[in-house]
């Protein structure tokens, strides 16, 4: 069993890419055993694939009928099942809700999709920027003037998606037990970032919230909310919005003159920010750095990859630790009475097909059929 909170918790894993594999690391991260259903031929285990961290992989050619029942048998073992495909794909291999339900009646299905099971898009391709811009997320970020800046695959994909699938699915299982009864987290990345989105939604209906991007508060519009960069061509970030924390900016950065006193005038912000940066690029980032973190101001560097996982914060933490040579996110968030753990490397497709399936009530003899009918 693995450490964490949902030790004893079993899950199959349809292999996916992207925010399926991320949403099974946090699974795992927490305790649960979490078995990847791969298809046979393809390779993986690489230690440079973090997300595909902490569980075990069978490799099965889901065209065989054998393997199809094979996957009903673990199935009827789990507490949860994890797929992402499009919508209709496990029903074609007859591994659909119904199908599985009827196996197992206390079953949690956890899909994930773009733009979930029905809807007039729910068939059509489509990457995480597609569907932060159906959403209003993705026009909500970026300069006044200038095309909307894509914030990586973090809103869609991680945020949106593998997150949401998480808590959905821990929520239904927590309803599972208490009821006996199963049932199909629909989880939508359209829906997940919509969500993510709830405070600006507010914000529009109350008109508090400007259309073009880049004007608003929290968007960079604020000089008081930005990013600058410093005289030695490095970035610092500052998110002074409260009248104590403005206070203190003022103060360390010896912002005197009278127009700073308008903190909140929407019209005084670009030529507040126009000063501001010029202000930040007389000191290096890290003089910068010595002046103000670890202060109210609000202040943090903007730190590059390579330099955030040497941060003296992140280090003392071990928000970021090294396994097999491959330094990595630590297991988040992180629970007093029952420690999670990374379980494990990132698996070969296949290197588990005996183990697995033998911790999971398959007999050597059922093992051996499989292997000789080739569904595995």
């Amino acid at each position: 069993m693995g450490k964490g909170p949902l030790s004893g918790v079993k899950i199959v894993e349809f292999a996916g890419i992207g925010p399926g594999p991320f949403c099974g690391m946090l699974l795992s991260d927490m305790g649960a055993d979490v078995v990847r259903i791969d298809r046979k031929g393809g390779g993986g285990g690489s230690k440079f694939e973090v997300g595909a961290r902490g569980r075990r992989s069978v490799a099965m050619d889901l065209k065989n009928p054998e393997a199809i029942e094979a996957c009903l048998k673990l199935i009827e073992e789990a507490d949860m099942l994890q797929e992402g495909f499009r919508p209709g794909v496990m029903e074609r291999l007859g591994l659909g809700p119904d199908v599985c339900l009827k196996r197992n009646p206390k079953l949690v299905y956890g899909r994930m999709t773009g733009w979930g099971q029905h809807g007039p898009l729910a068939h059509a391709a489509g990457h995480d920027i597609n569907y932060i811009s159906l959403t209003g997320a993705l026009h909500a970020i970026g300069r006044p003037g200038e095309k909307p800046v894509p914030p990586l695959n973090l809103v869609g994909d991680f945020g949106g998606g593998a997150l949401y699938l998480a808590l959905g699915m821990v929520a239904a299982l927590t309803s599972a037990r208490a009821t006996g009864a199963g049932q199909v987290v629909d989880c939508a990345m359209t829906d997940g970032a919509a969500s993510l989105m709830s405070m600006f939604y507010g914000f529009t209906a109350s008109g508090m919230w400007q259309p073009e991007h880049g004007t608003n508060m929290l968007d960079g519009g604020a000089h008081f909310y930005d990013t600058y960069e410093t005289s030695d061509g490095k970035w610092i970030s500052i998110g002074s919005i409260e009248p104590q924390f403005y206070a203190l900016l003022r103060e360390k950065a010896g912002l005197t003159d009278a127009i700073w006193d308008a903190q909140m005038d929407r019209e005084q912000w670009p030529a507040m920010k126009d000063k501001l940066t010029d202000v930040f690029k007389t000191k290096t980032r890290d003089e910068w750095t010595a002046l103000m973190e670890g202060t109210d101001i609000c202040f943090a560097p903007v730190l590059a990859i390579d330099e955030a996982m040497d941060h003296p914060h992140n280090k003392e933490r071990e928000t970021i630790v090294e396994r097999d040579g491959v330094k990595q996110p630590n297991v988040a968030p992180r629970f007093s009475g029952t420690p999670s753990e990374i379980q494990g490397p990132p698996p070969a497709v296949g290197a588990h097909n005996d183990e697995a399936l033998s911790d999971w009530g398959f007999s050597s003899g059922d093992i051996d059929a499989l292997k000789s009918s080739g569904a595995i």
